[in-house]
């Protein structure tokens, strides 16, 4: 019987079978590193790529930020401007209304009645003067409730008065004033007998 020994044909097999494990690990381990420095690089480029898009948005919201304080100092300005405007067109108005006021009064007098004190608080006008008789002091109020600058004329008092050895009727009255618009203006720089209410007695 013939005997062959084998030892040194496994011996060869198992090195070999070692050798091609080795090779494998290897390849796997450089896959393995290959595709852990190919993720770390996309991961590190969409980072950098991210971090430039933050820094970018950081300094447009800078700029707007700049943009909006700009437009708030430009809206503040705007505001101080309209209120400046509004209290030169107040004082202008106040201004006109009291020369028409005055212009009002004097073509509203009936004949016979005379003033001797005008004093305005806010819309409230008060009238104090002397006439001949109370029924000028109803003409009177009739016109101021028919005149477009004045409403609700209200008798406070009368009484009888000496002025000038001249027997009189002292009297007050309180009529509220109106405001008017520019078509009210013009009506009333119309003459008196051009009016379409109002007038002398």
């Amino acid at each position: 019987m013939i005997r062959i020994n084998l030892l040194p044909h496994r011996e060869l097999a198992r090195a070999a079978r070692r050798r091609q494990f080795t090779a494998m690990l290897g390849v796997a381990v450089a896959v393995g590193v290959v595709v852990v420095i190919a993720g770390h690089t996309v991961i590190a480029t969409q980072q950098s790529a991210q971090d430039g898009r933050n820094a970018f948005l950081e300094k447009e919201i800078v700029k707007l930020d700049e943009q909006i304080g700009e437009i708030k100092k430009i809206r503040e300005q705007t505001r101080a401007l309209l209120d400046r405007k509004q209290v030169v067109e107040t004082l202008q108005a106040n201004r006109t209304e009291v020369v028409h006021l005055f212009d009002q009064l004097i073509r509203l007098l009936p004949d016979g009645l005379y003033l001797k004190s005008f004093k305005q608080v806010g819309g409230s006008v008060t009238l104090s003067g002397y006439t001949q008789s109370s029924a000028r002091v109803s003409t009177l109020m009739r016109n101021l409730d028919d005149s477009p600058w004045f409403e609700s004329a209200s008798l406070v008092e009368i009484k009888a008065a000496t002025v000038n050895n001249l027997r009189a009727n002292e009297f007050v009255l309180a009529v509220k004033q109106t405001r008017q618009k520019a078509d009210d203006d013009a009506d009333a720089d119309r003459p008196a007998g051009a009016k379409r209410k109002g007038g002398k007695a």
